[in-house]
């Protein structure tokens, strides 16, 4: 299917967002000892400059790491290794199901996903670590290794482009377990040391979702990128609107009260809710409304996120 802008996202324009996602800063302003996703300064675990242990010269080791202290006392060149040299693969969980085929304004929240998802992409493969990934629909999910190259980034956008091309009104039944099902995958792979990215509306969530996110919080980084709509938060006071689930459709009359507070009372109390998540597992979740632009938002967000570090 051709990509419409904002309603469908194409490889191409995925793939193009490379330049886009050079100027995205993982940097905490507050604290920051140590690196997310190689040269990208964070307070979170994995690259950074704690110091590891001290062994002897190899080539190509970089000659400001040299010990000289110790280099004279043994006669023979020994360097200082620190974490930065460990690898710190990523997994990027993109959400395509039929819930992410909506939007009021700019772009359906499964664009804006993509366009999430792609930007951390490109910018963690350009400060030289791994990327892979899930990208998961109502029917089935499709897994990415991690590997470093322009060629791995490439074909998650191929999967992530195929998952959104596939999405319609009459996609079939939702699949809200799927969030879940995701989760475990990732959390049977990233026993430690990984950086893991969510990017979802986080529809059908459960108390299993918040097990899962604590389970990859205990040993990994776990970022969460919130993909909404502000239609919800803003419904309008008259007129009809049409809503699908997949195979089924109703009509909700907005001038009526009793309509809008039900749907007012929905949308704030997922909100609450995800919010006590956010406090009780100490982790990030970043607001991305598909009614702006993707990218400057994600970098806004990121520069101002206070991420709380936590070393083990």
């Amino acid at each position: 299917m051709p990509a419409r802008d904002g309603v469908y996202v194409s490889t191409e324009q995925l793939v193009a967002l490379e330049a886009r996602a050079r100027d995205l800063s993982f940097v905490q302003k507050a604290r920051s000892h140590e690196q997310l996703a190689g040269r990208m300064n964070s307070a979170m675990r994995g690259r950074g400059l704690t110091f590891e242990e001290l062994r002897d010269y190899l080539p190509g080791d970089d000659i400001r790491s040299i010990d000289w202290r110790v280099t004279a006392r043994t006669a023979r060149p020994v360097v200082r290794v620190y974490s930065e040299e460990k690898e710190r693969p990523a997994l990027i969980v993109v959400d395509q199901r039929i819930n992410m085929f909506f939007g009021s304004r700019r772009s359906m929240k499964s664009v804006a996903a993509a366009e999430a998802a792609m930007l951390c992409a490109w910018r963690i493969l350009g400060s030289g670590d791994r990327v892979g990934g899930f990208v998961f629909g109502d029917k089935g999910m499709d897994e990415l290794k991690p590997h470093r190259s322009r060629n791995a980034v490439i074909a998650l956008a191929d999967r992530i482009a195929e998952r959104n091309a596939s999405l319609s009104a009459y996609s079939g039944v939702p699949s809200p377990a799927a969030l879940d099902d995701a989760l475990q995958k990732v959390a049977n792979i990233a026993h430690h040391d990984h950086l893991v990215i969510v990017v979802t509306d986080f529809d059908g969530h459960s108390e299993t979702t918040r097990d899962l996110l604590l389970r990859l919080t205990a040993t990994n980084d776990v970022l969460c990128l919130l993909i909404y709509d502000p239609f919800l938060l803003e419904l309008p006071k008259s007129g009809d609107m049409v809503v699908s689930g997949g195979g089924l459709q109703a009509e909700l009359s907005l001038g009526r009260n009793s309509v809008r507070d039900s749907i007012d009372a929905f949308a704030r109390s997922r909100g609450r809710e995800l919010h006590t998540w956010q406090k009780e597992l100490g982790l990030p979740m970043l607001p991305i409304s598909a009614a702006e632009e993707t990218a400057p938002q994600l970098r806004r967000l990121l520069e101002q996120s206070a991420w709380q570090q936590r070393r083990r």
